[in-house]
């Protein structure tokens, strides 16, 4: 026998928690709905007459009805659109049990991170920008002066006014020479007071290099701008994370007191234990969510596995790599990491809240034809597990359902009828 089929063999029909909870849920709102018009009725009806037991027997068959073979869809107003929060996808197929969870971490990925301060000793004269401000390629981050880079500065011009001069006199040696006026020697006494000029000044300029001067910085030194004045500027497109500096205080070569991040793109972290390293695999698709972030789920794929293990915790390292559009994911966000290792095969599977009860069915939530209308489809359960459960009949994978608000599209669609019914 199929050990996937026994598991949903029951004979005492026990259900799981989660089940149970959602057959309840409508009871609950039926309940509450109930009561509410019981209100309105009893301010309607005066005290000394009774209600006519034939009528209130039609009117509970008739709520019966509704809540079993009622309206199915459902058409959210201007109001509730703002009041609801509903989330859509398409139903992945892969069995309900073939994921692995585990913890995880977001952080910054070190390949779009740039740590900016100066090569040399400075002090700081202006900070422009502050921390949050994007910023891109070439913009001004902090002003600074710098005694060692207006000494380095000056032997650069000193080094291209020698290097002026001794083209000039090997110039004229040269023509003296071919007039057989000067000699040999002195000819070739001028080319090496040259070829000395060109190799100090292209030590000059490397050194103007090195402290990170660009080539345009280079060849304007010594026109207008003051010699020590030393700028940094962003070397990527990003959002200012760390500013860690202020006018007056004095930096090293190895400080690097602003930090550029593009968080359009984060790294996952993941702790899987070493028990689930065989059904583990690179390209795998993961997903995260946090408590934090109220359940909003961030699809990627492991794209690296760490080839140790960690010996106190027996978890091995992996990685994935999440979109990050909004700017959602904050580095530090702990969450869990649900990775997928039978996707692509089996049958559509939903999160467990995207099922809820109609009368006697199971029913799951898709958009209707019309905007901002959704349409309860009946389904048949499958196996469930690590917070999904399998249809087996119903949708099919692929098909757009509501994974976010089911319940309260539920709920909402059990008022209208509750309301519709009064009204009636």
């Amino acid at each position: 026998m199929n050990p996937r089929k026994a598991s949903n063999m029951n004979p005492f029909n026990l259900q799981s928690p989660s089940r149970r909870l959602r057959r309840l849920r409508p009871i609950l709102w039926v309940v509450l709905s109930m009561l509410a018009l019981s209100a309105c009725s009893d301010e309607d009806v005066p005290p000394a007459v009774a209600p006519d037991d034939h009528a209130a027997e039609e009117s509970a068959g008739h709520g019966d009805d509704a809540a079993e073979s009622g309206e199915r869809e459902l058409h959210l107003s201007a109001e509730q659109r703002g009041l609801l929060k509903v989330g859509v996808d398409a139903a992945p197929r892969g069995h309900a049990d073939a994921m692995v969870s585990a913890p995880a971490v977001v952080r910054f990925d070190p390949n779009r991170m740039a740590r900016i301060g100066p090569r040399l000793e400075a002090k700081v004269v202006k900070v422009p920008i502050d921390l949050g401000e994007r910023v891109r390629t070439g913009d001004l981050l902090a002003v600074l002066d710098s005694v060692e880079l207006g000494r380095a500065r000056a032997r650069f011009l000193t080094a291209n006014a020698m290097l002026e001069t001794a083209q000039a006199d090997f110039e004229r040696e040269r023509r003296l020479a071919e007039q057989q006026i000067s000699s040999q020697e002195e000819l070739l006494e001028a080319k090496a007071r040259l070829s000395e000029a060109e190799a100090e000044q292209r030590a000059a300029m490397e050194a103007l290099r090195l402290f990170g001067l660009s080539a345009d910085e280079i060849a304007s030194t010594g026109r207008g701008e003051e010699l020590s004045r030393l700028t940094l500027t962003a070397t990527m497109d990003g959002v200012v994370q760390r500013r860690d500096l202020s006018p007056g205080q004095t930096l090293g070569p190895a400080d690097t007191p602003i930090h550029i991040v593009d968080n359009s793109r984060m790294w996952l972290m993941i702790d899987a234990f070493e028990g689930s390293l065989d059904r583990i695999a690179l390209g795998q698709p993961v997903e995260f969510t946090s408590r934090a972030l109220d359940g909003t789920r961030f699809p990627g794929r492991i794209d690296w596995v760490s080839h140790q293990l960690d010996e106190q915790s027996r978890t091995v390292t992996l990685r994935a790599v999440l979109d990050n559009p909004e700017g959602k994911l904050r580095a530090g966000l702990f969450g869990t990491a649900r990775i997928q290792t039978g996707a692509g095969e089996g049958p559509p599977r939903v999160p467990v809240d995207a099922v809820q009860r109609l009368g006697e069915e199971d029913v799951v939530f898709v958009p209707a034809e019309e905007d901002h209308a959704f349409r309860a489809v009946p389904v048949t359960l499958g196996h469930e597990g690590n917070g999904w459960v399998e249809i087996t009949a119903g949708i099919a994978a692929g098909d757009p359902v509501v994974f976010e608000g089911a319940f309260d599209l539920m709920s909402a669609l059990t008022a209208s009828a509750r309301s519709a019914e009064h009204g009636h």
